[in-house]
């Protein structure tokens, strides 16, 4: 994996996409440490999967484990707050 510097990517930013299509991943450090990493749309879709989501907001809750379990959330209730006209 290659190592670019943030000043260095950013001012090369074309090129680091670039070589990440080609060669893989690209990695970006700040200060000499690993804050990012790059890589190409085909090794993201690779690792996780089409951009869509898998399921909806509704199936996400409908199929949550703590669905049945008697879990009770109260409500928070204030007072309504004054507003001018």
């Amino acid at each position: 994996m290659a190592n670019w510097a943030v000043a260095e990517a950013k001012a090369k930013f074309s090129e680091v996409v670039d070589q990440a299509q080609k060669k893989g991943p690209q990695q970006i450090t700040k200060n000499g440490r690993p804050v990012a990493v790059v890589i190409s749309i085909e090794a993201w879709k690779a690792e996780y999967g089409t951009d869509k989501p898998k399921e909806s907001l509704a199936e996400f809750f409908m199929n949550s484990p703590l669905r049945g379990a008697g879990l009770k959330i109260g409500r928070v209730r204030l007072d309504p707050r004054h507003i001018e006209f």
